[in-house]
């Protein structure tokens, strides 16, 4: 039985993923000094960003009264949970620059002859095939959620690490995001009308997502129980951002390698939703087709980096 209140030897100081944290923190209030006068409510978004900071210090601090494997935890958990704020931010970013998904879809429509985003939920709007395949995009946090908790409890050496090199993966898409406006089909299609999209034609919208951001009842079963938990999820906390390259995909990539590399076991059991999750991307009009592909292959280089910068900055392990 593991004992989660056993006192445990710990550098002082930050965390890797605190340090990342604060990094891309920084990065991204200097770019709102730069926008300030363009973005929405900058003066919001900069007092966010100290209180992210200031709430990571006194944890570093708290933690010091009581520097356990559960006090760990929380204060990892704490900043992987501070994702949920980091992904919608990027289209307060985003939204100022001139949307790019006309380009993204015409590189679709020259590369297949068409849309597969269309296609594929058109030719099979079946239960079997939409809930399936809702269940495994569903399954995207759930599957964060496993890896980590399995490395908390099994290989609790490499705990740091792998919060790191998630949290570490995460940003450098949301980089990418911010300077890279792609809405995705579930956005844009709506916003062209059906008729050109079926034309092949894809025109410029410019600043449309500035003002727009409805998002409408995407395609599969509209009766089914992982299909609502989807269309809730997304009404919640979607924004017309973030489809190139697919986080999702990107993401869950970098979550199996881990798996892999922790537990055979663990691996063969999320596969199955990994292969569900990354048809869904497409399935559902989230992404198009090549924002999954180049998310595949983008997962290896990105886990390569942010392994690369763990080893290079926090060569001492932090638990012992």
């Amino acid at each position: 039985m593991i004992n989660l209140f056993k006192r445990v030897e710990t550098r002082k100081g930050l965390f890797a993923v605190e340090k990342i944290t604060l990094i891309y923190n920084l990065l991204t209030s200097i770019l709102i000094l730069f926008l300030f006068q363009e973005m929405d409510h900058p003066v919001q978004m900069l007092v966010d960003r100290a209180m992210i900071a200031a709430m990571t210090f006194l944890l570093m601090y708290l933690y010091r009264l009581a520097p356990c494997r559960f006090s760990a935890f929380v204060r990892i958990a704490i900043q992987m949970s501070l994702l949920s704020y980091w992904y919608p931010d990027t289209f307060e970013f985003n939204r100022i620059f001139p949307n790019l998904d006309h380009v993204f879809a015409s590189a679709e429509q020259w590369m297949f002859g068409g849309q597969p985003a269309v296609w594929f939920c058109e030719r099979f709007p079946q239960m079997w095939v939409s809930e399936p395949f809702n269940m495994g995009y569903f399954f995207y946090y759930p599957m964060i959620l496993l890896v980590v908790v399995w490395y908390f409890l099994y290989r609790f050496d490499l705990f740091e690490k792998v919060s790191f090199v998630i949290v570490t993966a995460f940003f450098v898409y949301y980089l990418i995001y911010i300077f890279v406006p792609v809405a995705g089909p579930q956005f844009y299609f709506p916003a062209i009308g059906s008729d050109r999209v079926a034309q092949g034609i894809f025109p410029s919208i410019g600043d449309y997502f500035h003002h727009h951001q409805e998002l409408l009842p995407g395609p599969g079963y509209e009766h089914g129980f992982f299909y609502n938990l989807v269309e809730s999820s997304q009404q919640v906390g979607e924004r017309p951002t973030a489809a190139f390259p697919s986080s999702h995909v990107g993401m869950s990539t970098v979550l199996m390698i881990m798996a892999w590399r922790g537990s055979k076991r663990l691996f063969a059991c999320l596969f199955p939703f990994y292969l569900l999750l990354c048809g869904a991307t497409v399935y559902i009009q989230a992404h198009y087709l090549i924002d999954s592909i180049v998310g595949f292959v983008s997962a290896f280089g990105i886990y390569i980096l942010a392994t690369w910068m763990f080893k290079r900055w926090f060569a001492q392990p932090m638990f012992k």
